[in-house]
């Protein structure tokens, strides 16, 4: 994983030059760079880089793609799409969505009440708004205020009470009447981690006795001419193409019967989300069997099969993908704090001047080590520590000695992995996983990355340099919450490898990539760590701007958040504080101000570099 599977999951966004991994857009800037230049604004903590570009490039590449399989296919349908909110509803993200989709009529998925605000508020007349999830009176109501706007906007009914309802509220106002969806309860199930979003057993849904019985119920109340789609989902990150397939066949001919019986307006099908996102690091451990031009061949044609089979005009076809939209145009960025290391650095070494015959063989071993002499010298030296901490049993040598023991051999086997890194031999290979290191990064996990705790998604991981110095640490990341789940445990199946590094003479920063869909708004206040900073970067020919940079929430304004009133928590702290004893006048102002300084920083660790 020299390159850490840059080549799989990156997609052409970033690439490794000279050292560094780079934004492969226009002037190509540095994620160091720009790490570094915000840093000197004193932040702390991990950062949130943005890059509009990127989803303004997954929007056109979508768009494309199913314009292409509509063109070659001869479909005559249209190809038509929405961002799902709950994917990501920060306004740098939706704006960005909104921006860049325009163009293309791109328009916005509302689950719950909040979100049908936001989409009224920001979608183009023109472009389509779906709501989907469970709705009362009230939201329906604002399914058709939303219509009265202007807006093309489908209520997707995910129950037959909701069908009540908008025939209910139809008979008391003479607002608009919004197009109606009916989400239909497949037979068909997913697979993964999603599986159980599709199914019988699925949460949402009409089965054919509903649908039937929801068809009765429109044509009763003239209402018919208001059914204009069906919707399934079939769960996010379809890992196996071959499963839209089975799903497409089922919903197709569901389609078709439906428009057999009746529903002459009926002229779209809801295909969902699912577009799979490639997480991974390593070939062997791929998450998505096709790429994004089989997918959409895969529906135009299945779906223009089935409707000339059985003699019905092609649908219009919807997607829900947010995920395959906005998950790359984040990335989080966070600093190493420390390394918790068993084999300490050289200058740790504390010889005397008459050291035990052992210790002096080992210091030659180390100075002697080369390509050819590594793995016996490596040998050796495990050798020697084995007799060395037989004499300190037997208590022929002390503390100190065993001290410096320990640090030549891990630095021996250390440099010994470095010598043998183009030829690793099984037993190496084990030794790396034995020592592998802890890095502490300045981040809850819980708080940017929660899909790992949550359901053991990996993310794309990799140093923003050193990246033409080979990586030969095996590598644990500790985040800084007081739980043992904040970890990222090292694993040999998909290991990762981290460089050895001196955090008094030098910084170090990992990236995460593809953290833009879920993780900000699953994100949970743990220890009471908060959304990290965050800016836009917005690339030019010449270089790039740094664009609504923001810093994460104030000690004080978290508390205020889950109901703490901060002024009384403030007075209260300063009163108590003045109340103890000084020695001088001079000292309780000083810790007067650093105490009011500290709880109006954000609550990350603040370090020297």
């Amino acid at each position: 994983m020299k390159n850490y599977g840059i080549d799989i999951w990156g997609e052409n966004n970033f690439k490794i030059d000279k050292g560094m991994i780079k934004v492969n857009y226009k002037s190509s800037p540095s994620l160091l760079e720009i790490t570094q230049k915000i840093r000197k604004t004193n932040l702390s903590g991990p950062l949130i880089l943005r890059f509009p570009h990127l989803i303004e490039k997954q929007i056109g590449l979508l768009y494309s793609n199913f314009q292409r399989a509509i063109s070659e296919n001869e479909y005559t349908g249209e190809f038509r799409a929405v961002f799902p909110l709950k994917v990501n509803q920060f306004p740098e993200a939706v704006d960005a969505v909104v921006e860049h989709g325009e163009q293309f009529g791109y328009g916005l998925e509302a689950g719950s009440k909040a979100e049908l605000a936001l989409a009224m508020e920001k979608t183009p007349l023109g472009s389509p708004i779906t709501v989907n999830g469970f709705k009362d009176e009230e939201m329906v109501r604002l399914g058709f205020i939303a219509a009265q706007m202007g807006h093309d906007i489908t209520i997707t009914i995910e129950g037959i009470g909701e069908l009540e309802w908008i025939i209910d509220v139809a008979q008391q106002c003479n607002l608009k009447v919004p197009n109606i969806g009916i989400r239909i309860r497949l037979q068909s199930e997913g697979s993964g981690i999603w599986a159980k979003s599709s199914g019988l057993s699925a949460k949402f849904g009409l089965t054919s006795t509903e649908l039937i019985e929801a068809m009765n119920m429109l044509q009763e109340h003239n209402m018919a001419q208001h059914f204009t789609m069906i919707h399934f989902h079939v769960g996010s990150q379809m890992q196996d193409i071959s499963t839209l397939k089975r799903v497409l066949r089922e919903a197709g001919n569901i389609y078709a019967e439906l428009k057999k019986m009746g529903a002459d307006n009926l002229n779209a099908i809801n295909i969902g989300g699912g577009l799979a996102v490639e997480y991974s690091q390593h070939t062997a451990n791929r998450l998505r069997n096709y790429t994004l031009e089989e997918f959409s061949n895969s529906v135009v044609f299945l779906l223009r099969e089935i409707m000339n089979a059985k003699g019905v005009a092609h649908p219009n076809i919807f997607t829900e993908s947010g995920r395959f939209v906005v998950a790359s145009h984040s990335v989080l960025i966070t600093p190493v704090l420390e390394l918790f290391s068993h084999d300490y650095q050289e200058k740790s070494l504390k010889l005397k001047e008459q050291n035990p015959p052992l210790i002096e063989e080992l210091r030659e071993l180390n100075s002697l080590l080369s390509p050819r002499t590594c793995i016996e010298y490596m040998h050796d030296a495990l050798d020697h520590m084995e007799s060395l901490l037989t004499l300190f049993n037997l208590g022929h040598i002390d503390l100190l000695d065993r001290s410096n023991a320990e640090i030549l051999v891990h630095q021996i086997i250390k440099k010994s992995l470095y010598l043998s890194q183009d030829n690793l031999m099984p037993e190496i290979e084990r030794l790396q996983v034995k020592l592998q290191e802890r890095y502490l990064i300045n981040s809850s996990i819980f708080q940017s990355i929660p899909d790992y705790w949550g359901l053991q998604q990996q993310f794309p991981i990799m140093p923003l340099d050193r990246l033409d110095v080979p990586a030969i640490r095996a590598a644990s990341l500790w985040d800084i919450t007081c739980d043992s789940d904040g970890e990222i445990r090292f694993k040999p199946e998909t290991p990762l490898y981290l460089h050895d590094i001196d955090l008094d003479e030098e910084e170090y920063f990992l990236a995460f990539f593809n953290v833009g869909a879920y993780q900000e708004t699953l994100g949970m206040n743990h220890n009471l760590f908060t959304h990290p900073s965050e800016c836009t970067i917005m690339i030019n020919d010449n270089g790039y701007e740094i664009e609504n940079f923001t810093e994460s929430d104030n000690i004080l304004n978290i508390l205020e958040d889950i109901g703490y009133d901060s002024s009384k928590l403030l007075t209260n702290l300063k009163n108590k504080l003045v109340a103890s004893d000084f020695s001088t006048e001079e000292e309780k102002t000083d810790t007067l101000q650093k105490l009011e300084m500290y709880l109006y920083q954000n609550g990350y660790l603040r370090t020297t570099r």
